[in-house]
């Protein structure tokens, strides 16, 4: 049994120096987000290099938030006292064969751990778009990759590790601590300080990616549930213009004992001819292959490789998660903004994830379809469209995506979780003086 399995991620992969413990780094240029939406509210970035190192700043500190890789939208993770980041805990502690657990720092990218996981004979259930983000920011966060009987990245999570605002080295597990710990793990950065993430496996397995064009809106309206199940993740994407998807991405696991069924045409769809991006007029050099050339889960499951900057990072993003059941009127309602949204749109993609028991996150207990929208980079004037996106979408109850933009009122976001209370009192209990909490925390959550 492979017990203490260690891998040292060199500073290439982890992009950038390592500076000294707990010293502040003073940016030369302003610190940003991956977008350039958002300017943090400090530049004092300190970034330690062991769990006494962390301990000690929060002990030292009232205030400070987690920085990640900055893949969020809002200002879910900003400060305007302290930034920490972790960047330099970047190890993979354990991997259990037998109980398929991996136990990672969490510094650790999910397009770190991919590579290491198939090396050893092991993968995860299921990944976002973007193999760039750390592991501890999508889970915590609620992110998601797609599949009618996957759920989200959080519902890989089997125990947490995290400092306290005391500094206190808290253990959860989801066998041991029940309701606790499912009020943990999609936490928003509100409880602690997240160091390690253990993390449920499989065998690793291979996957082919196909890719259609121009699939009828009709032909999804009839067929709804067939083309969503069509494989083990499936995205279908839109500029809203036409009644029709440009794009359709049907990723399948690869099963040597069964036949593979799809054509050249797929319910009207006919089959690419070649590599495509999301947004047809781009380039399809940053995405992972197609054409139905099996690869390795890590290398399939997301849309953009790791070994490429997806793009410039000039965009917003939006994202609203509502009841499967209620897929089809939801895509009906965003299609009647048509006509209004394309000015301001790159594209948007729609995907599917199970329901999950998981406080905070945006499927509990709710099998769900997200319609989620690349906006071009004119803040002005997409503040003006997300408000209507969420009016149409009003009827479903939409649960926006925790680390994206949205404009929904406070009161109805809370009402859409019935958990919220006793998250406040958990976080009250591990953050009595709200030193993890931040105005963004706070509006949504927390004051009343």
């Amino acid at each position: 049994m492979e017990k203490r399995t260690f891998l040292k991620y060199s500073s290439a992969l982890i992009g950038g120096a390592v500076f000294s413990p707990l010293l502040s780094w003073q940016q030369r240029e302003k610190l940003m987000n991956w977008a350039g939406n958002i300017q943090y509210g400090t530049d004092q970035l300190y970034i330690p290099g062991s769990v006494e190192q962390v301990t000690a700043f929060i002990k030292q500190h009232s205030n400070l938030k987690v920085l990640g890789t900055r893949h969020c939208f809002n200002r879910i993770a900003d400060s305007n006292q302290n930034l920490i980041s972790l960047k330099s805990l970047n190890q993979v502690i354990e991997l259990d064969p037998n109980k398929r657990r991996v136990t990672i720092q969490a510094g650790v990218t999910y397009g770190q751990l991919g590579p290491f996981l198939h090396d050893k004979g092991f993968a995860l259930h299921n990944l976002a778009s973007l193999p760039h983000i750390s592991v501890v920011g999508a889970c915590i966060t609620g992110t998601h990759g797609s599949g009618v009987t996957n759920g989200n990245l959080s519902t890989a999570v089997a125990a947490i590790e995290m400092i306290t605002a005391e500094g206190d080295l808290v253990s959860l597990t989801r066998e041991k601590d029940g309701e606790e710990f499912l009020g943990a793990v999609v936490n928003l950065g509100a409880l602690g300080v997240i160091t390690q993430l253990t993390l449920e496996i499989q065998p690793t397995y291979m996957v082919r990616q196909d890719v259609y064009e121009n699939l009828p809106l009709h032909q999804l309206q009839n067929h709804f549930d067939e083309i969503l199940s069509s494989g083990y993740s499936v995205s279908l994407f839109t500029d809203w213009q036409t009644e029709s998807f440009s794009e359709l991405w049907i990723k399948t696991r690869v099963i040597k004992e069964s036949a593979f069924i799809l054509g050249t045409e797929f319910f009207g769809a006919k089959a690419a001819t070649r590599n495509l991006h999301p947004i047809e007029q781009l380039s399809a050099e940053n995405c992972t292959a197609q054409m139905g050339v099996p690869g390795p889960w890590y290398d399939r499951l997301p849309h953009f490789r790791m070994g490429f900057t997806p793009s410039s990072g000039k965009e917003l993003q939006t994202e609203y998660f509502v009841p499967y059941h209620h897929g089809q009127e939801a895509i009906l309602a965003v299609f009647r903004l048509a006509k209004l949204l394309g000015p301001q749109l790159q594209i948007s993609e729609i995907r599917t994830i199970a329901a999950d028991n998981l406080w905070m996150s945006p499927c509990f207990e709710q099998p769900s379809m997200t319609i989620h929208f690349t906006w071009k980079p004119n803040w002005p004037e997409v503040r003006k469209l997300i408000p209507l996106v969420e009016k149409e979408l009003e009827p479903f109850l939409p649960r926006p995506h925790w680390g994206k933009l949205f404009t929904l009122e406070v009161s109805k976001i809370r009402s859409r979780y019935v958990h919220l209370a006793a998250f406040q009192k958990l976080a009250m209990h591990y953050d009595p003086k709200g030193k993890f909490r931040n105005a963004f925390l706070n509006q949504q959550l927390f004051e009343s």
